[in-house]
């Protein structure tokens, strides 16, 4: 776990710095730092999204079908409008502990918190880099990725506000659950199966990318069912 906790460290020291920073900037310079951020997600997602391999060709397909079935999933769990709320509520309790206004019409703590979650736990750093630590007590990858992640989570909190800070939660039970169950991940998120999940997310990403740029809101989170769904269709797959 030393990987992971070095990860979250970064991620909330990265925040510290970036809500510091962001409250002293004008709305302008704010302005360019959410766009800067988008159009640099959207090429991250679109890196992501195509990964592929020679012998990889029914990729796209797994993807796409991963990615419909998880958003029609979402749609009838209601998982965006779940993580709304439950950002709505954070944020309202913030705002009335700091005794500014409620009422948003949306929730900057939700966005923060979803974007900086799906930026920092979708990808094969993070899957290889927990599963090095769990099992060889390697921790390069992560921390490699921690230094990446805490860059990162400067730039998120100065553009969207503290609420980057718990993505920290979930590197710390997404890398941290992978750590500790390393022997079984080892052999299932390996080939194929890793690369959907990180194409798959790579979709996302790209989800978020537009949203940030003020493009279209797709509802990101009514697709999350598919970082689930594109591996498992992958180890099918690839066993047939």
């Amino acid at each position: 776990m030393t990987g992971t906790l070095i990860n979250v460290g970064t991620v909330l020291l990265g925040t510290l710095i970036g809500s510091l920073a962001g409250g002293r900037l004008p709305e302008g310079v704010q302005r360019r730092v959410l766009m800067g951020l988008g159009m640099v997600t959207l090429v991250l997602g679109i890196d992501n999204a195509l990964v592929w391999r020679e012998d990889s060709k029914n990729l796209i397909l797994i993807v796409m079908f991963a990615v419909l079935v998880g958003g029609i999933i979402g749609e009838l769990l209601r998982i965006e409008e779940r993580l709304s709320g439950l950002g709505d509520r954070l944020q309202a309790r913030f705002e009335q502990r700091g005794g500014g206004a409620t009422g948003a019409s949306e929730s900057t703590v939700s966005q923060a918190f979803f974007t900086a979650t799906l930026l920092f736990c979708v990808g094969p750093l993070t899957v290889l880099g927990s599963i090095d630590d769990g099992l060889r007590g390697d921790i390069e990858l992560l921390t490699t990725k921690a230094v990446l992640d805490g860059f990162a989570s400067v730039a998120l909190a100065a553009a969207l506000g503290p609420g980057v800070a718990l993505a920290a939660v979930s590197v710390l039970v997404i890398q941290g659950g992978i750590t500790l169950g390393a022997g079984l991940f080892e052999d299932i998120l390996v080939g194929l199966p890793l690369e959907a999940l990180t194409s798959a997310g790579g979709v996302l990403i790209i989800g978020i990318a537009l949203k940030l740029l003020d493009v279209k809101d797709v509802k990101v989170g009514n697709y999350l069912p598919a970082l689930l769904v594109a591996p498992v269709l992958a180890a099918i797959v690839d066993a047939v």
